[in-house]
């Protein structure tokens, strides 16, 4: 079967406007693949097992990549940092321990809202039937046990052994995938890969359109209420969150922003979805850990636009960003709660475009302040540190910010990392990607091989602008999955790295245990992984660069140097702090916690 693609760049996804096809039947797995291109994927990512062997023998056929990743664990993180550029990703495992080793990153792909489809090749359907015990599994005969586990962490599941019901089952799950922005499950059991399947639904194009809301009218009386609300603040505050890009909703989003001149903050998971040149952008609000003259002023808005928030503690620093209900307007996926009232089973971005078309910029109360609040709640390097002083974290962040360009993708770890990204000076057309749920460290390691892959298919398909991939890595985290530095590798993929090294978890010293030996780690030659894992010394087309700095005026050299102006081929950086140097947010932010863990 050959299908014909055009690009839309206006669109997210890769959709069919011609599909041709020199046979009436595809076999079952070949549907599931073409399905995913028609969707956007190119890339599968994952690890070959005997019971998904068959199926993996139709990806290079079916036009995609297989990515080949060393473990489960790296295939679901860089699963998901692709379906973060790229709006959906796909991995395959094999049934028992390979699904197993990945379901930390589908789990974290669940809490954070990344549309992953997991396919898992299962063993024969009679032996299933037969309750045969099978290696990997518990030796029970009782082989969908994980199937039962995996529910808890998908949206949709689909097993395929109906061949009837399977196209419809995997176009349904597909949507549900797009829909509801999280991982969904596919059991692919090894009989039934080759079986043969009608192909004339491929023709069509799985139905990706908003529902419309339930409640007839209910979007008319919103769009009033929403209008009402912003025409009548007199001191008005608009808060994006990391949601934002997920439920596509950037576009409306930049336009309240721009529309309104209302001040904007984001949260820590939100940065990226604002454009920073913006003159009403004021940082990063961080609570009780930020300017306390800022949350007064916070504390005393008669209109906060909360953009599909994440409630979270980490996210609203101990919960102190949450703002008095009866002065909040939440936007939700499909629900907008304004004030003390709520409104469900809405379709949200018809809501928003239709508030954004009747927004009359003249009738405003509000008159403008931004330019005092920026400076109450973004700090600015004052001087250029010495060039013989040791790199500390008060500035790092900052500092470290004039190596960024528009198209850049900026994946930041757990820990350390996550709050010093709250200082980052972005350029437009940034994106980041950062953790601000799930929390597993040494997800941003994998991640960011799959956002390197996305990203160079973008910019090969036309979709995306040129940019880097740049990871900023704490050295415990990339402990934890070093072996995404051999997916790279093998990969060939652009990528620098920052690898933060204050020896040992600092975020967890300030919890608990600033000189514990259980926040230790065995020191490492990190700038000496690409050759272990298998990098050329000399290979002009895949260079890799190395350089360990100590010291601001090592740092400026580097970041001038073409290795990073480029950004071609593997680069690492390893930047030595102090042991117990952090960001003064990160401190402050663990006090939070650090009192919110003694009251439990």
């Amino acid at each position: 079967m050959e299908f014909e693609y055009v690009s839309d760049k206006s669109a997210s996804f890769l959709q069919p406007t011609a599909l041709v096809s020199r046979s009436e039947q595809v076999s079952l797995v070949e549907y599931l693949f073409y399905r995913l291109r028609q969707l956007g994927v190119c890339s599968v990512h994952g690890v070959p097992g005997d019971f998904n062997l068959a199926a993996l023998d139709y990806i290079k056929p079916t036009g995609l990549y297989w990515v080949g990743n060393s473990n489960e664990l790296n295939a679901g993180y860089a699963a998901d940092g692709y379906a973060r550029i790229k709006g959906i990703s796909a991995l395959m495992t094999t049934s028992g321990v390979g699904e197993l080793s990945a379901l930390n990153a589908i789990a974290g792909g669940y809490a954070e809202k990344v549309p992953i489809v997991h396919i898992v090749g299962t063993p024969p359907t009679n032996l299933q039937d037969q309750n045969t015990i099978l290696h990997h599994s518990l030796g029970d005969g009782n082989l969908r046990i994980y199937a039962s586990i995996y529910e808890k962490f998908t949206c949709a599941q689909a097993n395929l052994r109906d061949i009837a019901r399977a196209p419809i089952l995997i176009d349904e799950t597909l949507r549900k995938c797009l829909w509801h922005s999280r991982p969904v499950y596919i059991e692919l059991p090894i009989d039934i890969v080759k079986i043969p399947i009608p192909a004339s639904r491929l023709k069509t194009a799985i139905d990706l359109s908003l529902p419309p809301s339930e409640v007839f009218g209910i979007e008319q009386i919103v769009v009033k209420e929403l209008l009402q609300a912003i025409y009548s603040a007199s001191q008005p505050l608009i808060i994006l969150d990391g949601w934002v890009l997920r439920y596509g909703l950037e576009q409306e989003a930049d336009e309240i922003v721009r529309l309104t001149r209302f001040p904007t903050v984001t949260t820590p998971f939100g940065k990226g979805t604002v454009n920073e040149s913006y003159p009403n952008f004021c940082g990063i609000y961080a609570g009780a850990a930020g300017s306390p003259e800022f949350m007064r002023w916070v504390n005393g808005c008669d209109l906060v636009i909360r953009l599909v928030p994440l409630n979270a503690d980490t996210n609203t620093y101990g919960f102190t960003t949450l703002t008095n209900r009866k002065t909040t307007i939440e936007i939700q996926h499909s629900e907008i709660n304004i004030r003390e009232g709520t409104y469900s089973k809405l379709n949200v971005k018809s809501v928003l475009r239709e508030t954004l078309s009747r927004l009359d910029p003249s009738k405003l109360a509000y008159n403008g302040l931004c330019d005092h609040l920026r400076s109450l709640n973004m700090t600015e390097i004052e001087e250029s540190p010495s060039h013989t002083e040791p790199i500390t974290q008060d500035i790092f962040w900052r500092y470290v910010s004039r190596l960024f360009c528009p198209g850049d993708i900026l994946v930041t770890e757990t820990g350390t990392t996550y709050a010093g990204c709250c200082d980052f000076a972005l350029p437009p057309q940034t994106t980041v990607i950062s953790s601000a749920l799930w929390l597993s460290i040494g997800y941003a390691l994998g991640a960011c091989s799959g956002a390197a892959l996305a990203q160079r298919e973008m910019v090969e398909q036309g979709l995306r602008m040129e940019g880097r991939t740049i990871l900023f890595e704490g050295d415990g985290s990339f402990q934890m999955t070093a072996q995404a530095i051999s997916d790279i590798i093998r990969n060939r993929l652009n990528l620098i790295i920052f690898i933060i090294n204050n020896d040992g978890y600092t975020i967890e010293r300030y919890i608990n245990g600033i000189g514990a030996h259980y926040n230790d780690i065995q020191p490492w030659r990190y700038l000496e992984s690409p050759n272990y894992f298998g990098a050329s010394e000399s290979d002009p087309e895949y260079p890799v660069f190395t350089k360990q700095v100590r010291t601001w005026g090592e740092l400026e050299e580097v970041l001038e140097s073409k290795h990073l102006k480029v950004g071609e081929g593997l680069i690492m950086v390893e930047v030595i702090l102090g042991k117990e140097d952090a960001h003064p947010l990160l401190k402050k932010q663990m006090e939070i916690i650090r009192k919110q863990n003694k009251r439990i």
